[in-house]
């Protein structure tokens, strides 16, 4: 039985209330002002995973006096029941936060390391009644919500021993008042209200291309994208709000490089080069911080890779990462609010937004998109074959960092004409690639922070690091390097699959085309 309802546009509570003394027996028993602030990730990650975070707060106390107490609950989307509820002061950032119990570990798997942010407020009258009998013994009781821009609603809360008197109200409710069952969360239609939805952000691309589209037009639909993409992460990345701002804020960057660097013919060269140069800079004044961002958000597997007995000596090492990470994160912040970074970027928007020239000189402006899709996923398909044949148990590290350079060429550019092809078909090979990349990933993230916390311990030896951070440090290195030999050993089967026959058909038959390919490389 469902136990919320809707009240319809032009009923309002005095008169719900007036109507319903009519048909029961109705008692007041308090009414109280709140203030209710819905909270989720910048890309809704509570919402996908089907809960709302409310934190409620008592405002003005009316019938009787009661204290003032703020609540932050746990809600089913589904079915609106309560997962679990605290009393809190304020609503905490981060999990880790949030004191050891059901809240954090609800949670913890849901956000990860994303802050949570105010989505929605909403400011509403609550008033608490009872359905009295004859002798005078509460047989239910009702939660009305009275909100100024929403339509009303109440909530029945049955009594124990009187389940058919809800029963029988329900009947009231719907057929005599008029309301009607709802199961939908309120921030629902407050958002909309708002002009906003759930999920209206993600890093995922979602481009839909016409493979009609002439290719320099679709290549400037694509960088207004990522374009857009930058700027909505841009204020998260000044503030260090979560670490994930600075994530989807590069890999945008990226993805922008990748498509100055591989869609090629396009744009004119003096105007590609220089916003390639731009976006070279920027990637590269966003590195430091994101480094260190990963070694801190690592930083607790670091630990429980060693020894029980010498966990605890690592933690000056978090102290050393913080301070640097504090550091690097304020001159970043500097550069993204420079002249340069702010007028360039507002220059490459005005571009973007500038009609394309009717008659494009660029020897690949006026193909079609697809045609361009094809030709150049084909070629940098085949060039990641070649490499990676190339590769055998002695090549050096380098070889496998320069096809992992490539397989990423090869995944933006899968990623950015995806709506052009079958969509199982794209998702199959790029989920075959992303397995490829995860390898190689490995592999060089390994041998880097290898190194990296080798140069870290230099850094330390000058500020009387007690000598035991060393020796856990010593253990990590140890622990790294055995893990890159693991990632070493795993490339060769990983490339036997990704070059599979079956995989190298499905590629061929996307892609490959007869026609001779005039792009450069």
């Amino acid at each position: 039985m469902s136990l919320q309802f809707e009240f319809p546009v032009n009923l309002t509570v005095e008169h719900f209330i007036a109507q319903l003394s009519h048909e029961a027996n109705v008692q007041l028993a308090s009414r109280q002002s709140f203030r209710t602030i819905y909270f989720d990730s910048f890309d809704w990650r509570l919402f996908l995973g089907g809960i709302t975070c409310e934190f409620k707060q008592a405002q003005a106390v009316r019938l009787p006096a009661q204290q003032a107490l703020s609540s932050l609950i746990l809600r089913s989307i589904k079915t609106g029941h309560i997962i679990a509820e605290t009393k809190l002061k304020n609503a905490p950032s981060l999990c880790k936060e949030f004191e050891p119990g059901i809240i954090r570990d609800t949670l913890e798997p849901l956000l990860e390391m994303r802050a949570l942010l105010p989505v929605c407020t909403l400011d509403y009258e609550i008033y608490h009644l009872n359905i009295i009998n004859k002798d005078e013994k509460t047989i239910l009781r009702l939660l009305i919500e009275e909100h100024g821009r929403l339509n009303s609603r109440v909530l029945l809360q049955p009594v124990k021993g009187y389940d058919k008197i809800a029963e029988q109200l329900t009947e009231i409710l719907t057929s005599t008042l008029g309301l009607t069952v709802t199961n939908e969360p309120a921030l629902l239609t407050a958002l909309q209200l708002q002009g906003r939805k759930p999920k209206d952000y993600s890093s995922k691309l979602n481009i839909n291309l016409d493979p009609d589209m002439r290719a320099d037009i679709a290549g400037k639909y694509i960088y207004s994208h990522l374009l857009k993409a930058i700027k909505v992460n841009e204020q998260g990345t000044i503030a260090d709000t979560d670490s994930e701002f600075l994530h989807d804020f590069r890999v945008a960057i990226r993805r922008t490089r990748a498509g100055l660097s591989q869609i090629k013919g396009i744009l004119p060269a003096n105007i590609n080069n220089y916003y390639a140069d731009f976006f070279s800079w920027l990637g590269s004044i966003t590195g430091p911080t994101r480094d260190l961002d990963v070694y801190l958000l690592n930083f607790e597997r670091y630990k429980s890779s060693l020894p029980a007995s010498i966990r605890e000596d690592l933690n000056p090492l978090y102290d050393f990462l913080l301070a640097k990470q504090q550091k690097a994160q304020k001159e970043l912040a500097k550069k993204l609010q420079s002249a340069k970074y702010l007028s360039t970027l507002s220059e490459w928007e005005q571009y973007l937004k500038d009609p394309s020239c009717q008659k494009p000189l660029e020897q690949n402006a006026k193909l079609s998109i697809k045609e361009l899709a094809d030709r150049r996923i084909w070629k940098i398909y085949t060039r990641v074959l070649q490499e990676g044949d190339a590769i055998a148990d002695l090549s050096p590290a380098e070889a496998l960092h320069d096809l992992r350079k490539s397989c990423k060429k090869l995944r933006y550019l899968m990623e950015f004409f995806q709506s052009l092809y079958p969509e199982q078909q794209i998702k199959l090979l790029i989920k075959n690639l992303k397995e490829l990349q995860d390898v190689l990933g490995d592999f060089q993230d390994y041998a880097v922070q290898e190194h990296t916390l080798k140069l870290f311990s230099e850094e330390m030896m000058a500020l009387n690091t007690p000598a035991g951070t060393f020796l856990a440090m010593g253990v990590l290195v140890q622990n790294l390097d055995a893990h890159r030999r693991t990632a070493r050993k795993n490339f060769a089967s990983k490339f036997e699959d990704f070059k599979q026959e079956e995989n190298q058909s499905a590629f061929k038959s996307l892609f490959a085309r007869t026609k001779p390919d005039h792009s450069k490389h």
